[in-house]
């Protein structure tokens, strides 16, 4: 769906990119991530032709970007923005109609989305009355609402409570699974590793990590495992030299640790050292969050 071949950006002697170069494949969700100031709503506004890149290209469907691609482009930015003296249905009749749907299906496919999102009775209420939740329940509808290939979704989760946040990332996920490609740009890496399939991590201008979400969380597994054990009154586990044990609890016969294992060592090790000492309830091998590898690699 999209390439981004070796891209730079400067502004003088600043590089806001640098030789930045990303693949985001078609039916994905793609999250680009980065610390403040990396580069990635500078990405974000090349690829919507806000901005114009120095050198490299952006490949958008098969062909070099261009102008009118807009149109098949849906952008949600961090910073929000409806008319707060306008209703609620007038703003979102308005932004669909600068869509190109016409008067009728603009309001069919709003009403759709009004009463989906439980959010229909907002209508004739002015934005100012709104939330900021509120209100951006209201812009992901007129992000969404001309059916685009390429949805960008920058932060879309700032202000939402636990329940929304979640409503949105159902939404997404259906979104995705109906056809719809998405570049999704946040600092919250919990949503990353739920709804995310591939990732590009930006820092200092440079892409310094990119790739599919599970395989990058294999690539920095630790060795690492947790285990609980029953055992009888009479013993405590021990485990070899080597094993370092971390955060164990030892009460009433059940042994729970997380058990970190020299790089010549394996679970069906771990499992042999266990297994003569007692009942092995549960063994499961802990990898590293998204938050984690977030910042070990812009640390490194």
């Amino acid at each position: 769906m999209l390439q981004v071949e070796h891209v730079t950006k400067t502004y003088g002697d600043f590089y806001a990119l640098r030789d930045v170069s990303a693949e985001v494949t078609t039916g994905h969700i793609f999250g680009l991530l980065g610390p403040n100031g990396a580069g990635k709503s500078t990405l974000i506004r090349i690829v919507n032709q806000i901005l114009q890149a120095d050198e490299g290209t952006i490949v958008f469907d098969g062909h070099p970007i261009r102008q009118s691609d807009v149109e098949n482009i849906g952008y949600l930015p961090e910073e929000r923005g409806l008319y707060k003296k306008m209703k609620v249905g007038e703003q979102a009749m308005y932004l669909a109609r600068l869509k190109g749907l016409s008067q009728s299906e603009a309001e069919k496919r709003l009403h759709w989305w009004f009463r989906h999102l439980e959010i229909d009775t907002w209508w004739n209420r002015k934005v100012e009355e709104l939330s900021k939740g509120m209100q951006q329940k209201v812009q992901f509808v007129t992000t969404v609402l001309h059916n685009p290939k390429l949805l960008i979704f920058d932060e879309p989760f700032s202000g939402f409570d636990p329940v929304n946040a979640t409503l949105l990332k159902k939404e997404i996920l259906r979104l995705r699974d109906e056809g719809a490609t998405v570049i999704f740009s946040t600092h919250n890496m919990s949503s990353v590793e739920e709804i995310c399939d591939d990732i590009a991590l930006i820092n200092h201008a440079e892409v310094v990590l990119s790739g599919n979400v599970k395989e990058i969380r294999q690539s920095y597994r630790k060795n690492l495992y947790h285990i609980e054990a029953r055992h009888s009154d009479d013993n405590s586990i021990a485990l070899p030299s080597g094993f370092e044990v971390k955060n164990a609890n030892d009460e009433k016969g059940l042994y729970v640790a997380d058990v970190s294992l020299p790089s010549s060592a394996s679970s069906n090790d771990l499992l042999s050292a266990l297994m003569p000492q007692g009942q092995v309830t549960a063994l499961q091998e802990i990898l590293p969050s998204m938050n984690d590898i977030f910042i070990e690699a812009v640390s490194q």
